[in-house]
């Protein structure tokens, strides 16, 4: 196998806090002094606006994280507090909360947003301000080429990025799956169009590959008729789409609606696993590939205790992607304190460039543009249902950028 896709067997509380407005760029929490007896951990995720959902699930991981972390004695004799900031997705208001977090509530250390481009913001600000940010879920490689030996000390990610996942992707569907016509529709942002940037990188490997359109859709859109008529006529045999978890299920309807179940797949990152999002049209969601950092089906015991947790926490809710990755970045950075025996932002920046921590999905460490080298989940529904198709290894082709 090459370097991307090893096949294995895959073996709320947040401290009470008052959003409260601060200006007109953010809602943020309230600022109070350092208690004794808590550290506080800040995290910047949109909680307002179209991705807000994304943002619950964060602060949903997190808190049940931090709930753990606490009952078993916290970190070096202190609970951990979290602090929450508004990004919206918007990158202004992803700055003007991180600014207020630094300066009012003196966070040494951040995890960071969702949406590629506010990290991609934040990156120079808490390299001015040594404050540590690790991110827990923007995929952009931008991120990862500019820390570490390329710039950014102070900026570590615990997340896969698009590159990894578009290289693995596109490797199994002309591979395994055997396609060579493509067509293109993905979401109008940075991770959208990275992600498309990036097989277009990868697509020369494969004899024969060729995308045949390419088309960018708005988080607002609904009808997406026109385009699909227009893949349906080109003679693609899937469709590369990285996009909105709550777009998926409208495409998918519409394209059973124009006869391409069965005809056309869909390969990228969209959600795909989800029950609703099968049951939407579960004839043209059967063979969809994807590329995840997690899922709730990994049966490994610690992940699915996770799943287990996170449900009695919060309603009977099935966390997401995010809730995971959030969960586990508090984890990793609670081991980080730990291995470091100290609360200053230096120490743990340290401990995290040499750490291993030994997460629910498997062993993570960080290379010298601190991403993280990670297990990543390779996926196929079949019969309605995701069936795990192996592990890939996320380790970065930094040569392969020159």
């Amino acid at each position: 196998m090459n370097r991307y896709l090893t096949m294995t067997s895959m073996p709320y509380r947040i401290t009470a806090m008052t959003i409260a407005a601060l200006g007109s760029l953010c809602m943020f929490t309230a600022a109070r002094a350092q208690s004794a007896d808590t550290f506080k951990i800040g995290i910047i995720s949109p909680m307002s606006g179209p991705n807000a959902r994304y943002g619950a699930f964060a602060n949903k991981g997190a808190a049940l994280a931090a709930k753990e972390i606490n009952a078993a004695g916290g970190v070096l004799g202190k609970k951990i507090e979290l602090v929450s900031g508004d990004s919206q997705c918007v990158p202004a208001e992803g700055v003007a909360a991180t600014q207020r977090m630094i300066s009012l509530e003196k966070t040494a250390i951040i995890i960071g947003d969702v949406c590629s481009s506010v990290t991609l913001a934040m990156q120079p600000m808490v390299e001015e301000s040594k404050v540590l940010l690790v991110n827990a879920a923007s995929s952009n490689p931008d991120i990862t080429y500019k820390a570490g030996v390329g710039g950014f000390k102070w900026t570590f990610r615990n997340y896969p990025t698009d590159e990894v996942r578009a290289a693995t992707v596109l490797e199994y569907a002309a591979k395994t799956k055997g396609f060579k016509k493509y067509a293109v529709l993905s979401v109008d942002s940075d991770y959208g169009r990275g992600a498309i940037k990036f097989t277009k990188r990868y697509l020369p490997k494969y004899e024969g590959a060729e995308i045949l359109s390419e088309d960018y859709y708005k988080d607002s859109e609904t009808d997406f008729r026109s385009v699909l008529s227009k893949i349906r006529r080109s003679g693609a045999q899937a469709i590369i789409l990285y996009g909105q978890a709550d777009t998926t299920p409208i495409i998918a309807r519409q394209m059973l609606e124009l006869g391409l179940a069965g005809k056309v797949a869909l390969v990228g990152n969209g959600e795909f696993n989800t029950k609703d999002t099968i049951a939407a049209a579960p004839k043209v969601m059967n063979g969809a590939v994807e590329a995840a950092a997690w899922l709730p089906e990994v049966p490994a015991p610690r992940s699915l205790k996770f799943v287990d947790d996170y449900k009695k926490a919060n309603g009977g809710e099935m966390p997401n992607n995010h809730a995971y990755t959030h969960y586990d970045t508090l984890q990793l950075v609670a081991q980080a304190i730990r291995s470091a025996n100290s609360l200053k932002g230096e120490d743990v920046r340290n401990a995290l460039a040499k750490i291993k921590y030994d997460s629910p999905m498997g062993v993570v460490t960080f290379d010298d543009h601190n991403q993280a080298v990670m297990p990543m989940v390779l996926l196929e529904i079949v019969d309605g249902k995701p069936e795990i198709k192996g592990t890939i290894t996320t380790r970065v082709d930094y040569a392969a950028a020159k």
